[in-house]
């Protein structure tokens, strides 16, 4: 298979090919490891592969799944592999290999996808743009001297490239929604406890959740009924869904839309973004959708409750590590910004977490009673464009970490919080031709919702035709 050819399949597409034996799973990884040599150079999105244990998965475990032969990246953070690195970025993983896979990961190969390689992320996916010591920048496919987002950067970037179709990602705070608006992607975050988390059940305490980011919405779909379902190695679990391929395609009927450009907690939001939104709300009309204006009223301290809540996380998390490490963290295994924010993290006590995490119940009750009134809701899914990378100060202090999150990805935290599911969709591109992604969320356990309403847009508004200057074809 020709990459040109190859390029112009989704998942869905190259499956299809394989269950007719026009292809085969070798011919399609064949390709796929074409793709990585042609762009990643230029873009740094693929940190590892491994060859001969994909070709020896081809040749003896391969699943006759829906996806049967498809290749398949994994974000190089939770999703473990066994025998391979989840290095995170992050010097001190590098040599770490799981033992066994992760239980995504063994859905994931269920589906019949054929993993083959490591996607880039931030430093332990503490930073706003996709960079580490251990890697270095990732760079955005519609312009190299772009960020390609946080954290997922990797994956968007080598999807939209056409590397893979689709590939994995997680979101607890806006890394499947970030990064696919920042490259041209469809990002979805399901709902709270949809997917199995790996590798810890109660990541964030669930606010953390794994999916895909992919070209078509159909891919997203069925690889979600592939992968959702009741895991028991987790606190939370949403009750099995519905048939999420069988979604596409439907007729949403007249949704009521509330639509907001006002970022939570002040931020400005770049006109480039507005439009967007703007725009989306005339298609919407124009398919008869009922949009109203509606900013939702948040409590004043919510913010202060997540960021108390996060740094408390990052800290447990690096006590974790110590575990899998058998040695004690210092300050010389982080840059200094990440060591202010664990060190931070340390010094909250029990009570100040639940006190935040109280707060952030009432965050979530905010959010989720908009569902009462509206079907979904509408906003830009990052309040400035792909910015440049020099826009993200090398180092910083944790007080200007935080601000710089809210000036760049406010939209995307509150739906982590109430567990609602949200997707970001690539229907608007500025002037200098950089994707600017939207974003929807519905009720907690509404994807097929989401679904419907998604494949109506893409039907309308097309954008598999629009590829980056850096593809693979």
């Amino acid at each position: 298979m020709q990459l040109s050819e190859y390029r112009n399949f989704d998942a869905t597409g190259l499956a299809e090919l394989v269950a007719k034996q026009e292809v085969t799973p070798s011919e399609l990884f064949d390709a796929a490891l074409e793709g990585v040599a042609a762009v990643n150079g230029k873009l740094n999105a693929v940190v590892a592969t491994f060859e001969e244990e994909a070709r020896r998965f081809i040749a003896q475990e391969l699943s006759d799944g829906p996806f049967k032969g498809v290749p398949f990246l994994l974000k190089d953070l939770t999703a473990h592999y066994g025998g391979q690195p989840t290095g995170a970025g992050w010097p001190p993983r590098a040599a770490i290999k799981p033992a066994e896979d992760s239980e995504l990961v063994r859905r994931f190969k269920k589906s019949g996808v054929v993993i083959f390689g490591k996607t880039s992320v931030p430093e332990l996916a503490m930073d706003w743009t996709t960079r580490s010591r251990a890697h270095g920048v990732t760079n955005n496919p519609w312009d190299t001297t772009r960020t390609a987002g946080t954290s997922s950067g990797g994956t968007a970037a080598a999807v939209a490239a056409g590397v893979v179709p689709m590939a994995h990602g997680n979101d607890g705070g806006g890394s499947i929604r970030v990064p696919s608006s920042a490259c041209g992607c469809f990002g979805l975050k399901p709902s709270r406890g949809r997917n199995p988390v790996a590798p810890s059940g109660s990541t964030w305490q669930g606010m953390l959740v794994e999916h895909v980011l992919s070209r078509s919405v159909r891919d997203s779909a069925g690889m979600l009924d592939a992968t959702q379902g009741l895991h028991v190695g987790q606190f939370f679990n949403s009750p099995p869904g519905d048939d999420f391929a069988s979604e596409v395609g439907r007729d949403p009927g007249k949704l009521r839309v509330g639509v907001s450009t006002k970022a939570p907690y002040g931020a400005p939001t770049h006109p480039d973004c507005v439009m967007a939104v703007e725009e989306t709300v005339k298609l919407l009309e124009g398919l008869g959708h009922i949009c109203e204006p509606h900013d939702i009223e948040l409590p004043e301290d919510g913010w202060s409750a997540f960021e108390t809540f996060i740094l408390a996380e990052y800290a447990t998390d690096m006590r974790l590590e110590e575990d899998v490490l058998r040695r004690k963290l210092t300050a010389d295994d982080f840059p200094s910004m990440l060591w202010e924010m664990i060190d931070a993290g340390n010094r909250i006590s029990a009570v100040d977490v639940n006190v935040a995490t109280t707060r952030l119940h009432a965050v979530a009750s905010a959010v989720t009673s908009t569902f009462n009134r509206y079907d979904v809701f509408l906003s830009p899914t990052l309040a400035q464009p792909p910015l440049p990378h020099e826009a993200f100060p090398p180092a910083t202090s944790m007080r200007e970490h935080y601000e710089f999150y809210l000036s760049w990805m406010p939209f995307t935290h509150i739906f982590n919080v109430n567990g609602s599911p949200a997707m970001s969709v690539p229907l608007v591109w500025n002037a200098e031709g950089l994707p600017i992604g939207v974003q929807f969320a519905a009720a907690p356990a509404a994807e097929g919702l989401l679904f419907r309403l998604a494949s109506q847009l893409e039907m309308a508004r097309p954008w598999e035709g629009r590829r980056p200057p850096i593809s693979v074809a």
